[in-house]
């Protein structure tokens, strides 16, 4: 090989030497250019690279989603209202999320990463063995509480007069999802009315009653709603009367007054409906797993601070609830029946030591399974008056 040739390779080999470390110390730059001629935005620094990874843990370490339901609703308000007296700096956190409603909410719970707790609707479950026909569904998905009860609003336009009346005509069952959805067709199937089913939100279907392009809707909501209250009703729109005797296996007879509605129920009558339960539901994870460590710590923090939830700001209806009440069909989540067992411990340990120290009494208390469910509730309900007085344990 000639000598000029020689020169020029270790020339050139001397300047990528030289260059290198400028190529290292410009990768970021280079990056950047590489990203811009691909059309891709740059790439923000994780949180960890930002050394935040503490934060990320201590922001996720106690949090749990909760599908709560249309913001119009009574199940976003509960959902709402949870989040307020459950949440706890650095404790316990709750994420209330806005959905379409009580078969949503299931659907959820099953397949929605971080979803972990839900309200919904009793009668979901026979929606769900008879016509969406998920496995399992009674094992998978439990209860903590039951919380108030959904009234079935049947309003219909002033030329309707009965169910038969409503034969043939367009019917709102609410948003697909919702707890309407499923209680509408039970609710006229059982009556041996077929109507036009159209499944739209609510609010859209009041305005239509106005117009005639509906002829009524059904809400299963919690009273008074506000959908009905902030409206005046100058159209003449009015409740029907909802039997029970063809609803007694799945629902409860409940009522509908002036006091709950002044502008669509006269003064001195009532208008007999029936009521759905409403379900504190959860997802059954398995003690081992990281989810339920989330929920246990939950289901600590809703019943300690569950006498909260009796006084204003909260709805009204948190005082009609019982804690250690069953819900037909249902099963309890487990962890929800060991909570009852050490809460009625403490309350029988307590009222042991308030009277000179009884140690058998409180032995007893603490040994003593769940038994009836309005013996539970009363020994709850005086756990929750002695802890005003003598501090939580």
């Amino acid at each position: 090989m000639c000598a000029w040739t020689l020169r020029l390779i270790a020339s050139a080999g001397m300047v990528c030497l030289a260059i290198q470390p400028g190529l290292a110390q410009d990768e970021p730059r280079l990056d950047r250019i590489a990203q811009a001629q691909s059309g891709l935005a740059p790439r923000a620094p994780s949180a960890a690279a930002s050394g935040e990874a503490g934060l990320v843990a201590r922001a996720n370490e106690w949090t749990v989603g909760l599908a709560g339901g249309t913001p119009s609703g009574t199940f976003m308000r509960f959902a709402a209202e949870i989040a307020r007296n459950v949440n706890q700096a650095g404790e316990a956190r709750v994420l209330a999320v806005v959905t379409p409603g009580a078969t949503e909410n299931v659907k959820d719970l099953l397949y929605l990463k971080g979803m972990d707790i839900a309200i919904t609707h009793a009668d979901v479950l026979e929606h769900f063995r008879n016509v969406e026909k998920i496995p399992n569904i009674q094992k998978r998905v439990n209860f903590i509480s039951e919380l108030y009860v959904s009234e079935v609003h049947v309003l219909v336009r002033s030329e309707i007069n009965s169910f038969k009346d409503l034969a043939g005509k367009k019917v709102s069952f609410h948003a697909p999802g919702g707890g309407s959805s499923v209680t509408g067709p039970i609710l006229f199937q059982r009556m041996g009315v077929k109507v036009q089913p159209v499944f739209i939100d609510n609010e859209v279907a009041y305005e239509q009653m106005k117009t005639g392009e509906v002829a009524g809707l059904v809400f299963t909501v919690g009273k008074p709603n506000n959908l009905f209250t902030r409206n005046k009703n100058d159209h003449g729109f009015k409740f029907l009367p909802v039997p029970f005797d063809n609803f007694t296996d799945l629902y409860l007879p409940t009522k509908l007054t002036p006091e709950d509605y002044p502008g669509y129920v006269k003064p001195g009558e009532t208008v007999e409906t029936i009521g759905v339960q409403a379900v504190l539901a959860v997802y059954n994870w398995p003690r081992e797993s990281d989810r339920f460590r989330r929920i246990g710590r939950f289901i600590d923090t809703y019943f300690d601070h569950f006498d909260n939830f009796l006084k204003p700001p909260y709805h009204p209806s948190w005082k009609t609830i019982n804690l250690a009440a069953d819900v037909r069909g249902w099963n309890r989540y487990w962890a929800v029946e060991a909570k009852l067992k050490q809460l009625m411990a403490a309350r029988s340990a307590g009222a042991a030591k308030a009277r000179g120290g009884d140690a058998q009494l409180a032995r007893e208390g603490t040994q003593r399974a769940p038994g009836k469910a309005d013996d539970k509730e009363r020994l709850f309900q005086e756990f929750l008056q002695w802890s005003k007085t003598h501090g939580r344990r």
